[in-house]
């Protein structure tokens, strides 16, 4: 899957997503600082199932430290938004191109408010953050309406051919956002527009529309960035009171402590509330910083939030789940005896014959059963929708020749 990091300009988003990927692109304080999106891999954070089984991981991809399993996510920074990005202002059509090919956003937001609209520093308090949030989200909302007038002829001349397929060919014309059929059918219930001729359709309607579509098919949870500024905490809560999913943040910690760990002068697992030292000689410099995270960020608000809000993203508000396939169900391992080598990061709802597809065609194709190995080898059919952290083993025609 594909998670976007997006917002206004110099709030801190590429150095969110240098924590998220330990990549190095490139961070300044002014505005444009990314032009073209930087694309890296991140780890979303689960329990492995492997300390209940007692059994030791060799992963294929991602890894397993402490007993948590860190599955890879690809991970979009885009260039920074401005007013009026829909109209091609700034690197606004850039922004909204490449943000459609998300299957989720994080907001990044400067919670400390000493960034004004254009992404330039501004004095304490003279800024809402907020409006942060309402940019985005009405840049993109116009931008999914724009679309939708400038395809809606060719909508209702198809839709004469045959009036029975308006969600199909909705579905046609938008299939650049990648939008399921699920999130269509809320949109169009939601609205009260199914049972409205797509001709007596307003630009109300249309608007309303696309704001549906963007809540239910391009999901954002907003990443109250810079908390370890004084007051951010007053704007956090500002953004919660509006009714957002709000995770606050501070990326600049979280890369600290990232690069102190990867260099071995800390122990430290991403998410965690505290660190440790193990290291004898550090510059007093580092050893000072470490001593600011640990006050303003870790003992303050428990962690810094990096990789809960790219956890949550995934989990919560994308609705995805985590899988462990294997193909002997008494050892948990595959063909060439990894111990739980893989984990697929896969939509709720998944069935068990869908899941099979994912791994080979042909499994969909022979499936005869499967067998959830943490259900004490319970067999279950092609319609069984999956559950968090199943382990699975698929039983196929073909592998039983």
């Amino acid at each position: 899957m594909l998670v976007g990091l997006c917002g206004k300009t110099n709030v801190g988003k590429t150095t969110f997503f240098n924590a998220l990927t330990l990549a190095n692109a490139k961070v300044a304080p002014h505005p444009f600082t990314t032009i073209n999106a930087n694309e890296g891999v991140g780890y979303v954070k689960i329990k492995c199932v492997c300390k209940e089984y007692g059994v030791k991981c060799n992963p294929k991809t991602g890894f397993c430290l402490n007993n948590y399993r860190f599955i890879p996510v690809k991970i979009l920074d885009v260039a920074g938004l401005v007013r009026d990005a829909h109209k091609g202002r700034g690197l606004g059509n850039k922004f909204l191109d490449d943000l459609r090919k998300a299957d989720v956003n994080i907001l990044v937001v400067d919670a400390s408010g000493r960034t004004d609209e254009e992404g330039k520093p501004c004095k304490k308090g003279t800024y809402d953050p907020i409006e942060d949030v309402n940019l985005v989200m009405n840049e993109f909302t116009f931008w999914i309406r724009d679309l939708l007038i400038k395809n809606w002829r060719k909508i209702l001349g198809k839709l004469l051919k045959d009036p029975t397929k308006f969600e199909e060919i909705l579905l046609q014309e938008l299939s650049g956002l990648g939008l399921k059929r699920a999130s269509l059918k809320s949109s169009l219930d939601e609205t009260g527009l199914r049972n409205k001729k797509p001709r007596d359709w307003t630009s109300q309607d249309l608007m309303n529309f696309a704001r549906k579509l963007l809540e239910h098919g391009k999901p954002f949870i907003v990443a109250a960035n810079k908390i370890d500024v004084e007051n951010s905490s007053v704007n956090v809560e500002k953004i919660m009171d509006k009714g957002y999913t709000v995770i606050p943040t501070s990326a600049e910690a979280e890369l600290a402590l990232r690069k102190a760990s990867e260099k071995g002068i800390i122990s430290y697992v991403p998410g965690e509330e505290k660190f440790k030292l193990i290291k004898q000689e550090v510059p007093t410099e580092i050893k000072k910083a470490l001593e600011l995270i640990d006050k303003r960020v870790l003992r303050k608000w428990g962690s810094t939030g990096v990789q809960q809000c790219l956890n949550k993203a995934v989990f919560e508000t994308a609705h995805y789940i985590a899988i462990f396939p294997v193909e002997n169900e008494k050892t948990l391992t595959d063909h060439q005896g990894n111990v739980l080598p893989d984990v697929y990061l896969v939509p709720k709802g998944t069935t068990v014959k869908q899941f099979a597809g994912l791994i080979h065609t042909d499994l969909e194709k022979t499936f005869l059963f499967a067998l959830l190995v943490n259900e004490n080898n319970k067999r279950v059919g092609a319609d069984y929708a999956l559950k968090h952290r199943d382990i699975v083993k698929i039983v196929s025609a073909k592998g039983r020749k």
